[in-house]
């Protein structure tokens, strides 16, 4: 199924495959207990990309994606399942490390964003809006952190969210 969510660039650089046009994933971990989100680029060295308007964090601004060896599998464009993000960083730095440790000692969930950059075009994703999803899943040893991310329990959710009674919508009083 195709994602929607992707731009004509990214489109014509995955079905052209051009050599000159590198897609670069990134990802903002951010937690309210981290001074800083942590913004890295699955590539060797940094990457200053302009976020999108709607971000929660800088928007509209040049950042600083910090160059780290991590992996992801991005979740599938499916009709049926909970799709989920599967993210490995390797050799995670001891403040990444101690801001993770932080925040899963709280209730408060860790939000991960993922962002396509393409190296011709570095004023704004190309997958807009991003994913935003929330870390169910976090396991980190010395080595490595794995995490899952999902958008949440989309099939628990009540519907129709909103409550109606009487207090809130009094023309339901016979």
């Amino acid at each position: 199924m195709p994602d929607s969510a992707l731009s004509q660039a990214i489109k014509e650089a995955y079905a052209s495959a051009p050599n000159s046009d590198v897609a670069y994933h990134t990802l903002e971990i951010y937690h309210p207990s981290f001074t800083t989100p942590i913004r890295v680029v699955r590539d060797f060295v940094d990457l200053s990309a302009k976020l999108e308007s709607t971000a929660p964090r800088d928007a509209s601004t040049y950042v600083t994606f910090v160059g780290y060896a991590f992996d992801l599998v991005p979740p599938e464009v499916s009709t049926t399942g909970v799709p989920q993000l599967q993210i490995t960083i390797d050799n995670v730095a001891r403040d990444i490390m101690a801001g993770l440790e932080a925040a899963v000692t709280t209730s408060t969930p860790i939000t991960v964003i993922y962002r396509l950059f393409l190296s011709s075009d570095l004023t704004g994703p190309q997958n807009n809006p991003p994913m935003a999803l929330t870390i169910i899943s976090l396991n980190a040893d010395v080595f490595k952190v794995t995490a899952t991310a999902t958008f949440g329990d989309l099939v628990n959710k009540r519907f129709p969210s909103q409550l109606y009674n009487i207090e809130t919508f009094p023309g339901l009083a016979p």
